[in-house]
């Protein structure tokens, strides 16, 4: 697709109204996913919103391990030349800990803060880091290796200034005996009431109880959960629900992308989130459906490689390569209207546009979206 001038108003808007239907050229027997797109867009969601000038211009960031391959220096070297202001950092768990050697910052302030001066000096806010893991893991061994890592990022959080930790809620084994954990969402048979009701008692509530305290202790206020698949929060019901239990220190790393599939309203979940205080940062990824699949199989059926795309019902895409730009658009504008405080963090796992692209791709619609909304 011929990229469109910077400065031509008229070519972006061209470009916004095109992006829900790129996927259908990319991958054999997608013709159907724009109509998909266009008939599940949920109708709050459609409204275009109007530009305002009292809107806040919320941050464009990046999640780190998409650049596993460079080093600290190079990275800093790309994303600033994609303008982006902020980043998410990895501080090991799920994501490694590539550009952040964790022990070695923790250990001396003075380096800490030469690593953080690195990304100031490109313009580059280091807003959150990042230690998603699992830390009610059956498994002892791995459930304290997360523990500790949580608890490093939690000293390297506090000695940077920086407010937002991000990661998983955790999923431990569905009884004391187990030795992998156990992803329980359906209630029945009673055996799995049960396992769920253990799981939260015995483990979940009281982990994440003493670990906000001493989040909270360091000064750090804000734990957002990604709410994903095989972790015991993975909506926002049940994001509430550890909130509700722990307290205010529990709130969203809102990924859509796990949500979409889900049957949420992008727009109605930032709203309901927001007027509970409880987002605290939000990754930027985008999920596509294959309708034929999706009618075969239902949602359950998602794919992570290029080459399992022909029989699944859902992959992740670059955004703008899923929904339309135009809900993304409505996406930004839901931000902007409950006064969420984070950054925007492209996260790419799109096999099709992979690494680097997709993230330029995905920076391209953000700057391009956020630019409408504030009537730049």
């Amino acid at each position: 697709m011929k990229k469109p001038r910077k400065d031509s108003a008229l070519d972006r808007r061209q470009f916004l109204a095109a992006t829900g239907g790129l996927l259908a050229a990319a991958i054999p027997g997608s013709t159907k996913v724009a109509d998909v797109v266009a008939a599940g867009a949920p109708s709050s969601s459609s409204r275009p919103p109007k530009p305002s000038g009292s809107l806040r211009k919320i941050p464009i960031g990046v999640f780190d391990p998409v650049y596993e391959h460079l080093s600290l220096d190079a990275m800093l070297d790309k994303v600033s030349a994609l303008g982006l202001e902020a980043m998410e950092i990895g501080t090991g768990g799920y994501p490694n800990n590539r550009h952040c050697p964790l022990d070695e910052l923790i250990a001396d302030r003075s380096k800490a803060k030469a690593w953080q001066k690195k990304f100031e000096d490109k313009g580059i806010r280091v807003a959150t880091l990042s230690c998603h893991g699992n830390p009610v893991h059956p498994d002892a061994k791995h459930a304290q290796k997360d523990i500790g890592t949580f608890r490093k990022t939690v000293l390297l959080a506090e000695m940077l200034d920086v407010k937002v930790i991000v990661g998983f809620s955790g999923c431990p084994g569905g009884t004391p005996q187990d030795t992998q954990p156990n992803w329980i969402t359906y209630r029945w048979p009673p055996e799995y009431a049960q396992m769920q009701d253990w799981q939260w008692k015995e483990k979940v509530i009281p982990y994440w109880k003493e670990a906000a305290k001493y989040a909270r202790d360091h000064g750090i206020k804000r734990l957002a959960f990604e709410m994903h698949p095989n972790f015991v929060v993975y909506n926002p019901r049940t994001l509430m629900k550890l909130r509700e239990a722990v307290g205010e220190e529990i709130g969203a790393n809102c990924d859509l992308s796990h949500l979409f599939w889900q049957g949420c309203d992008p727009v109605e979940v930032i709203h309901f989130l927001g007027k509970q205080g409880a987002l605290f940062h939000a990754h930027m990824k985008d999920t596509t459906f294959y309708p034929e699949n999706v009618n075969k199989y239902g949602v359950l059926n998602f794919a992570f490689e290029k080459s399992d795309l022909d029989s699944a019902s859902e992959t992740f895409r670059a955004v703008g390569y899923g929904h339309s730009a135009s809900l993304w658009k409505s996406v930004i504008k839901a931000y902007m209207d409950v006064g969420f405080e984070g950054i925007l963090s492209i996260e790419n796992e799109d096999p099709i546009l992979p690494g680097e692209m997709g993230v330029e791709r995905a920076a391209y619609v953000l700057k391009n979206v956020r630019r409408e909304l504030l009537g730049e």
